[in-house]
């Protein structure tokens, strides 16, 4: 891997694959957090809008551009950050990148292109409204962290995205769009040296005269709400969510307990805690899990569920009886062993994808300045201990701790 850091400020990585596609991505540290003074959902709708046409190219030569290669183009924003990546073949990556580094530096956001994505991005926000198991979730964020800006929507509201102007766009994006806010990493079948050069090339002509102009602001730590909320949605399925706050991203070691503790509670495998008692064994819910989400000053673990409305109160019960005996017992060692061993299984299954793992670079890179290495990963694992891990459990589901929002 080559990695480093251009004249501008913005950080790179390389790393060869071996395959014969290639994928890049250009990070930015920006997101829903990062609105103040501006209309709520607007790092959202600029991601939308960044597609719509440079100074040089019209809306449809950006969308067609890489289909006609057989490349993909894509985008997505987050609570920190707004990120642009493509796919392609190995021998059109240099295209990819220029067409990154031209759509966040050199977008236009016509008027009326503006005006036909809002009516796009109001009937996302609808249909976000209209499944509850994707608005519980955002409604419990807004409620645990109401009053500051982790609490902030991602999609904004139907009448703030009307309200989002061309010339606020510009402001956004010329304000927030900084080199030193911004990594970009390519996973591919190439030189590495050779596509580091092309790489400081396109940020040196892209980039430089914006270098240093914006530093990132200070974030204030958040100060969680506990709350016990029932809202009746007049749903055939009930949806539940409980859970609390949890180490932020930079507590290394609590925040690898907290990736375990959470894989091993209500993971995407079959023999999670939850899923074993709560589907497999009993038949209670459609679909359990346990989220862990990491921001820089905070983190939200999170436990959520689909059920009959007979069968509500039985989850709950289960639910706080398993997380008690995380808190109060230390697991075997035989059970830690292998709680390891599944989650260094999943994350290598995970980091076979180029695309995960280019975009899992460039958010390394973005929050901590360089790119663990495997062993590294793999090393902070299996450090955990079966007392590390049982403290995260009495930190994070202790009764002064624990909000809960359901859905009827």
């Amino acid at each position: 891997m080559r990695s480093g850091k251009t004249d501008s400020g913005l950080r790179y990585a390389v790393l060869r694959s071996g395959k014969a596609v290639a994928y890049c991505a250009l990070s930015i540290h920006c997101g829903s957090r990062d609105e103040k003074g501006y209309h709520s959902g607007i790092a959202h709708f600029t991601e939308h809008t960044l597609f719509k046409g440079t100074s040089t190219r019209s809306a449809s030569a950006v969308s067609s551009y890489l289909d006609r290669l057989g490349g993909e183009l894509n985008a997505y924003t987050t609570k920190e950050e707004i990120v642009l990546h493509a796919t392609v073949l190995k021998e059109d990556l240099r295209k990819a990148e220029k067409l990154l580094m031209e759509l966040a530096t050199d977008p236009v956001f016509p008027e009326k292109e503006i005006e036909t994505e809002k009516g796009v991005v109001i009937d996302e926000i609808i249909s976000a409204k209209d499944s509850p198991a994707d608005d519980i979730y955002d409604r419990f964020e807004e409620l645990l962290f109401e009053g500051h800006p982790l609490g902030n929507s991602i999609l904004g509201t139907a009448a703030s995205v009307r309200r989002i102007s061309s010339e606020e766009l510009q402001s956004f994006t010329r304000s927030r769009f900084t080199p030193e806010r911004i990594a970009f990493t390519v996973v591919a079948d190439v030189d590495e040296e050779r596509c580091e050069a092309e790489i400081k090339a396109l940020a040196d002509r892209y980039f430089r005269s914006c270098a240093g102009t914006a530093p990132a602001e200070e974030h204030s730590t958040p100060e969680p709400h506990r709350f016990d909320k029932t809202i009746n949605k007049r749903n055939h399925e009930v949806n539940a969510i409980l859970g609390g706050t949890a180490p932020s991203l930079y507590r290394e070691s609590e925040r690898i307990s907290a990736v375990l503790l959470s894989n091993l509670l209500g993971g995407p495998a079959s023999n999670s805690i939850l899923n074993r008692v709560l589907r497999e064994r009993h038949g209670w819910v459609y679909g359990v899990e346990c989220s862990y989400t990491q921001y820089s000053d905070s983190g939200i673990m999170a436990i959520s569920l689909g059920c009959d409305r007979c069968n509500l109160e039985k989850c709950l019960a289960a639910i706080r009886r398993e997380t008690q005996r995380l808190a109060q017992e230390l697991i075997s060692a035989g059970r830690l062993a292998a709680a390891k061993k599944q989650l260094i299984g999943q994350l290598a299954i995970s980091s076979d994808s180029g695309e995960t793992l280019c975009l899992s670079m460039g958010k390394s890179l973005l929050s901590f300045g360089r790119i663990a290495s495997d062993e590294e990963n793999r090393s902070s694992i299996e450090r955990v201990t079966a007392g590390g891990l049982r403290e995260i459990a009495e930190s994070v589901f202790s009764e002064n701790n624990i909000s809960k929002l359901i859905y009827l």
